[in-house]
């Protein structure tokens, strides 16, 4: 079904900058914590493949594509030396990250639901795995950094809504045999699109409804 959507050439294209942009943001955050040059590397690896590893652990896709294509395995490298070396430039350009990775996040959110799909299994599973292929290099991410999840903190910016959103327009389309290139490339925009209103806007999503706790929060 995939093959469907975009040529091979295209698909292999977008995966690699995608995996390029997420093994960015994990690259500086483990600069900003001081981690050396392995450090580095294991923190871009996990942000830019974790998701899609996760993912074809669970649909039985072995060996996942990660350790099938070198350009998967090699590309967070690239990244690695990109920051080690230029950091402060790449942390200047900060802003245009967050859209690139925003992209990355629409386009495998969709991504990740089709191939679930395509492994047999139902259409809430394939979301919920699409969901996990956006997101889940993340929160690994943040896990080995120590850190709580970007994803569970309340006063950061929607992450996981658009991906969902464009994992569920996935599922619809094919529900009602509608999944095409135009269908797919709107599910990818359109989540897209709401993780930059998201960050422009600075939407973020409602705590425990009429809390009254005093407990200083943690940073």
């Amino acid at each position: 079904m995939l093959h469907e959507l975009f040529t091979p050439s295209v698909q292999h294209s977008l995966d690699l900058a995608g995996i390029f942009v997420f093994a960015i943001s994990g690259a500086l955050l483990a600069v900003r914590k001081n981690f050396d040059v392995f450090g580095i590397a294991v923190l871009a690896e996990v942000t830019a493949l974790g998701g899609g590893l996760l993912r074809d652990m669970i649909i039985g896709a072995v060996p996942p594509a990660a350790f099938t294509d070198l350009g998967y395995f090699l590309t967070p490298f690239v990244a690695t030396g990109l920051v080690f070396f230029l950091h402060p430039q790449v942390e200047r350009i900060q802003a245009g990250v967050n859209v690139f990775d925003a992209a990355g996040l629409g386009l495998f959110c969709v991504t990740g639901t089709v191939k679930a799909y395509e492994y047999g299994l139902n259409l809430t599973a394939s979301a919920a795995l699409g969901l996990a292929t956006a997101v889940g290099g993340g929160v690994l991410r943040d896990v080995l950094a120590n850190e709580v999840p970007s994803l569970l903190r309340w006063d950061r910016d929607l992450y996981a809504v658009p991906a969902i959103v464009g994992a569920t327009m996935a599922v619809l389309c094919i529900h009602y045999d509608v999944l095409n290139a135009v269908t797919s490339t709107l599910a990818v925009v359109t989540a897209f699109v709401l993780r930059l209103l998201a960050m422009h806007f600075h939407w973020r999503a409602p705590r425990a409804w009429n809390r009254r706790s005093s407990s200083v929060e943690e940073a």
